[in-house]
């Protein structure tokens, strides 16, 4: 039996995910809590007080609070940070307080300043995918008033690691540079062998790291990432407490979970330098590598696909080298109308139809966009455009959240102009 592909299969996607809801927090162990979200919180108990590992998103922390509150309302002398993305530090001033230091590592700062930069654009961006989660309603729902989104300063920063020990219990914090940002590190309890791994694996584990972000973020580099792993499985974790939904129990259990994304990663990049190296084209080595079966792992939030591009465009940058027109701003889909009207719109889109019957999604779809640029309600480009689409959405099995909140978006607007046309 495969156990890591069992493990992939038992555990929820990413779909799953929602804000704080919770009436009352998950016990995981006499004394360590949960409270799950678009980042799960978490309240370790010490003789001394207690200690918060990650807050949420602003609007979630009173959920947090409150249902950590019920059991331990404190004091808090720490409050510990795996990474510093939005949904981890938005509550960290709700749960302050006085004589809390901040632990983090030292690039939080960092971390925080690349979200400004380019703050408008990714929350337009991530609409695509949470504009449910982060819609008015729900947010008013949870949120107090005045609402709190933290951009916090740490009182105490690290490197490489910090050791603090609290009421009996130690904590050693790693830095993790392999994870979602600059600053990602996770946090071990020796004593115990357990594991708050943050999100430096993504949100689900064991599945194929997410190197590049399509709602918008920094390409992410896979030796920092194999590095970070190997630092975790020197550790030989226990239990593993991740930045989403249950732990993972069982030494044996991580261990070859660990093992697993290790070769994957390691392949698929030894596999995509091989065909640069061999003269093959960016796109042919998308469709090219792919995982043997004895490297399974889950695609539900990075893809394969994506990272062979990642790791393409990491090392050689945005020029294929493939047209002088790459250097220009001047886009392909600037002159489809001007190709569209040579052949004939009615053309354009009965041969994108062919494409589709023939099972070319891909295919049909271009014909369609190129279709829409010149006409953008013409009914039958419009029907070729969504029939695409679904096909596409039918071919991934509606696996991965990304490509499957992209798809899905687009289908629902399709809908709209087509009865609009």
């Amino acid at each position: 039996m495969d156990i890591v592909k069992k493990l992939v299969e038992e555990r929820p996607g990413f779909f799953a995910n929602r804000p704080a809801h919770q009436a009352q927090a998950t016990k995981l162990n006499e004394f360590i809590y949960m409270s799950q979200g678009l980042s799960n919180a978490y309240m370790v108990l010490t003789q001394a007080g207690r200690v918060i590992i990650n807050t949420g998103m602003g609007f979630e922390a009173p959920v947090h609070k409150n249902v950590f509150d019920a059991v331990c309302p404190g004091p808090t002398p720490y409050i510990l940070l795996t990474q510093g993305h939005v949904d981890h530090v938005g509550g960290v001033s709700l749960f302050r307080e006085p004589g809390t230091q901040l632990i983090a590592q030292r690039n939080l700062a960092t971390c925080q300043r690349d979200d400004q930069r380019i703050k408008e654009v990714r929350q337009s961006q991530s609409s695509i995918w949470f504009k449910t989660a982060l819609s008015r309603q729900a947010v008013g729902e949870l949120a107090p008033r005045p609402l709190v989104q933290d951009v916090p300063t740490a009182d105490i920063s690290f490197d490489d690691h910090y050791e603090l020990e609290l009421g009996g219990l130690r904590f050693e914090i790693h830095s993790t540079s392999g994870g979602e940002t600059v600053d990602s590190s996770v946090i071990w309890l020796p004593q115990h062998r357990i594991l708050f791994s943050g999100n430096v694996f993504g949100p689900l584990f064991p599945h194929f790291p997410n190197f590049n972000t399509i709602r918008g973020d920094k390409y992410r580099w896979f030796e920092p990432y194999l590095e970070s792993l190997r630092r975790i499985r020197a550790l030989e974790p226990e239990l593993l407490i991740t930045g989403h939904f249950e732990p993972i129990v069982g030494k044996d259990l991580i261990r070859a979970c660990l093992d697993r994304l290790e070769g994957a990663v390691d392949f698929v990049h030894r596999e995509t330098l091989k065909g640069m190296n061999s003269g093959k084209d960016i796109w042919t080595l998308m469709r090219g590598v792919q995982l043997p079966p004895d490297l399974y792992v889950g695609q539900g939030y990075g893809k394969v696909s994506w990272a062979v591009r990642t790791i393409w465009e990491s090392y050689m940058g945005w020029f294929k080298a493939q047209a002088t027109s790459e250097l220009y701003p001047t886009q392909p889909r600037e002159v489809y109308p001007d190709l569209v009207e040579l052949a004939g719109i009615d053309a354009v889109v009965a041969r994108g139809r062919n494409k589709l019957d023939g099972g070319d999604p891909e295919g049909a779809l271009l014909l369609a966009e190129a279709a829409l640029a010149t006409e953008p309600l013409h009914r039958a480009a419009l029907q070729l455009a969504l029939d695409s689409h679904r096909r596409l959405l039918d071919r991934s099995d509606a696996i991965n959240f990304w490509e499957t909140g992209w798809l899905k978006t687009q289908i629902e607007k399709l809908e709209v102009a087509l009865q609009g046309a």
